[in-house]
């Protein structure tokens, strides 16, 4: 096992004195092309080019002298840190860090950071990077080939978001360009790049600046708020019992697509992106639509609306990974569980309904849960009754056997 483990970080300044050190003893120096290259590294230290993290940390757990591993930035935020410390490798590594891509390309924007959302997007992970932008305002995106400017952009389609394009940050070569979204699959970009997405309307509470990202503390506190909350006009698939179970069933998340098919108020919508996930609401009436735009606004989170009857206007909708279908019955319900979302919940009003929906689903490969809800609504002045409703919940989730997109 190599005596000693340095990681450098390197973002184009001058190395420190802590790093030109440990460059200086090194035997073994792992690093990309341009860090290998660099003066300060020892012209008879091993010099591995570093592609593949695991099989460089391999190599260095075997190597019997001083090894330095030099990354981009900050190599503990996002970089090979994390792989160098697993324990199959048994490497115990000192950090010389420098600035963040994330902090630069900030820098270069001219814009504080500590209320933006950070991702990282590979050609595994691009969806959910591209539902984190599209469910908040400021995000940055530490993209990678095949998940870069581009990708992003033609993912974002139907949502209006400004890119500020920062490649090769450090380098001679550095480039910073400003971009609409839907322009950014016009150029060809060069790795590596930061890309901060910026767009949408901001929430009506001031950030409490006390943590990153996502202020938790803005909004009211509680999930599936009366209809005061909405506006006071609500279907009765928006019910607060009903809202709630499907909210639970679905349990959304930063990272997830969310459809609410039939939005009416929007009050599902507006809960479930207050939970951290995009959502695009769907409904056929304008007025529905129109009032789940202002129910958002109010709120200060991301929607994505779409006006439209379903099941046709689906078709060129992005792939969900949770459905809330409140309307249109068992033809819509068979046209989402065609697209394969992890779950699908919805409701009905009679038994037959409940059963018709359920086989569909269950043909579908779906496995298949109903619960009869009744709710009853005391008035606490008199404790006599006050509203009464009932109502099928359906929940499907794909089952072991099944693969999801």
């Amino acid at each position: 096992m190599a005596d000693r483990v340095t990681v450098i970080g390197w973002d184009g300044s001058p190395l420190t004195a802590a790093a030109r050190s440990a460059l200086g003893a090194a035997t073994l120096v792992a690093g990309a092309a341009h860090h290998l290259a660099l003066p300060e590294v020892p012209p008879n230290a091993e010099r591995i080019r570093l592609g593949s993290v695991a099989l460089a940390a391999r190599r260095i757990a075997g190597h019997r002298g001083t090894a330095v591993v030099l990354a981009d930035g900050d190599p503990a935020f996002f970089g090979v840190v994390r792989t160098l410390r697993a324990p199959e490798f048994g490497l115990e590594v000192e950090v010389v860090p420098a600035v963040s891509s994330v902090a630069a390309a900030f820098a270069r924007a001219g814009m504080p950071w500590d209320d933006a959302q950070v991702v990282v997007a590979h050609r595994r992970t691009l969806r959910r990077a591209v539902n984190v932008c599209r469910a908040h305002t400021k995000v940055a995106v530490l993209t990678s080939p095949g998940a870069g400017p581009a990708e992003l952009g033609l993912l974002l389609e139907g949502v209006h978001r400004t890119f500020v394009i920062c490649e090769e940050l450090g380098t001679e070569r550095e480039q910073v360009t400003v971009v609409t979204s839907d322009k950014a699959a016009d150029h060809t970009w060069r790795d590596p790049n930061v890309v901060i997405v910026i767009g949408g309307h901001a929430g009506t509470a001031e950030a409490g600046e006390w943590i990153a990202g996502r202020d938790p503390s803005v909004g009211p506190r509680g999930w599936t708020l009366p209809a005061e909350s909405y506006g006071g006009l609500m279907s009765e698939s928006e019910l607060e019992p009903l809202r709630a179970a499907q909210l639970a069933r679905l349990g959304p998340r930063v990272g997830d697509l969310v459809w609410d098919i039939g939005c009416a108020s929007g009050a599902f919508a507006t809960e479930a992106a207050r939970a951290g996930a995009a959502v695009i609401a769907v409904d056929r009436d304008p007025q529905a639509c129109t009032r789940t735009e202002g129910n958002a606004r109010a709120f200060g989170v991301q929607l994505q609306i779409v006006h439209g009857t379903a099941p046709h206007v689906l078709e060129n909708l992005p792939e969900p990974d949770v459905v809330r279908v409140g309307g249109g019955g068992a033809a819509v319900v068979s046209a989402v569980a065609d697209r394969r979302p992890q779950r699908i919940v919805t409701h009905a009003a009679t038994r037959d309904d409940a059963e018709l929906i359920g086989r569909g689903l269950s043909e579908h490969g779906y496995d298949v849960e109903c619960s009869l809800l009744q709710s009853v609504e005391l008035d606490t002045r008199a404790w006599t009754e006050r509203e009464r409703s009932v109502a099928f919940l359906l929940t499907g989730q794909l089952g072991p056997r099944s693969t999801p997109r």
